[in-house]
């Protein structure tokens, strides 16, 4: 999940630190470095039992371009096994991370509020490259066709070669870009705190379309046949035409839809609200399937999985829902705020929590089945990837675990 920097104080709050121990070549607006022992703070435990084969071409924040939150390609990982994951690898920033780990092709990205965006090895956590942007990067990377998209606080969408970090493109839309990118028919949608969905040219950065809200536009997009789907902290969740950006409907989600992001499965679309809300929609139409509610606001975007939809709250539990009718199946609590938006895979739900912890759910009862304590709150939302979990944590590092 992306959460505002201002829900927070910055832990870290010395940018003049950022790039101390640093020997830096700059090439196209990224960086090229070796690291001093000064800024050396990545510790490493390389396995090599543990094999990462290079994964899809396409990756996003939420698994896929309808944000499920679902990877239905892991059988590492697993409730007979996901009780000795151990520590991999861990790397860290200058800042604290409220953007999501993805993972393509053997690498991993991430943003962190120390105004860069890393490019760390899979399997070893070693920073490959960086890209500095001008403030905060909170917005989860997408990847498609050999190019990583990534939005800033500093109002910048930057496209930059997933291998060298290089910068393709750079478009500047009028507020903060929380929201994280999704690549659908070689159009790159996102939002921005201008209260805009932009459309925008995958290759080239140009704007195909626009289309305002009346508020900030903090949540993701998703994209399922033609149509995009995202929130806007008006209060309402908006359909429009992929190709055009007309607009097919809007429905009313009570309050703010601040940051929770839509997951689209079956012709029903699901997302959270700041009404405490957990909304269903019919995708075609924005008819009111059904409303279910929680005991805190809701920051977390939905997993769907199963017939089951999974969701954090502030009321500190993860809530299991039947998607077809809303009907709670189970409660599981962690001990503090939940703003990360949990991943299943493989009978495993994996979420985070302000209580410092990362947790593993089984998916079909709800019972704990493992946990991992990290310095600082975990905003961040896991990503579960070729048996290995990948997490940020506010206090600044990026955590992969393995068995």
């Amino acid at each position: 999940m992306e959460t505002s920097k201002n829900e927070r104080q910055p832990i870290f709050r010395s940018k003049a630190t950022l790039l101390i121990g640093l020997v830096v070549l700059v090439v196209a607006g990224s960086i090229v470095f070796f690291l001093s022992p000064a800024f050396k703070s990545i510790t490493a435990r390389s396995h090599p039992t543990v094999s990462i084969p290079a994964s899809s071409n396409t990756a996003m924040f939420g698994y896929d371009i309808q944000r499920t939150h679902f990877n239905p390609s892991e059988h590492i990982l697993g409730t007979a096994n996901v009780s000795h994951l151990v520590s991999y690898w861990t790397a860290s920033t200058r800042s604290y991370i409220l953007s999501s780990p993805t993972v393509a092709n053997g690498i991993v990205y991430v943003g962190s509020s120390d105004e860069l965006l890393y490019a760390l090895d899979a399997k070893t956590g070693k920073i490959l490259w960086l890209h500095v942007a001008k403030d905060d990067v909170g917005s989860s990377a997408a990847i498609a066709n050999g190019i990583v998209f990534a939005g800033s606080d500093d109002h910048n969408l930057y496209a930059l070669n997933a291998r060298t970090g290089a910068t393709v493109w750079t478009y500047t839309a009028g507020g903060a870009i929380w929201s994280s990118p999704v690549v659908a028919g070689g159009i790159v949608y996102v939002g921005s705190n201008d209260s805009n969905l932009y459309a925008l040219d995958a290759a080239t950065g140009k704007v195909l379309w626009m289309h305002a809200t009346e508020n900030f536009v903090s949540s993701s997009p998703a994209v399922v046949n033609g149509v995009v789907y995202v929130g806007s902290e008006d209060g309402h969740l908006y359909a429009f035409d992929a190709r055009k950006g007309k607009t097919l409907w809007a429905a009313t989600a009570g309050l703010a839809i601040r940051v929770s992001s839509p997951a689209v499965v079956k012709g029903v679309v699901y997302i959270g609200s700041e009404d405490r809300n957990v909304y269903a929609f019919d995708a075609r139409t924005g008819k009111l399937q059904w409303a279910t509610p929680t005991g805190g606001y809701i920051h977390s975007s939905p997993a769907v999985a199963d017939g089951v939809v999974y969701i954090g709250s502030t009321d500190g539990k993860l809530h299991a829902l039947n998607a077809r009718t809303g009907k709670p199946i189970w409660t599981a609590s962690t001990g503090a705020t939940i703003h990360s938006s949990p991943a299943v895979a493989n009978g495993v739900v994996y979420v985070g929590s302000q209580d410092h912890k990362l947790y593993a759910f089984d998916a079909h009862t709800g019972t704990m089945l493992w946990s991992y304590t990290t310095g600082d709150v975990v905003d961040s939302s896991p990503a579960v990837i070729n048996g290995v979990v990948y997490v940020g944590s506010w206090d600044g590092k990026v955590y992969a675990f393995h068995l």
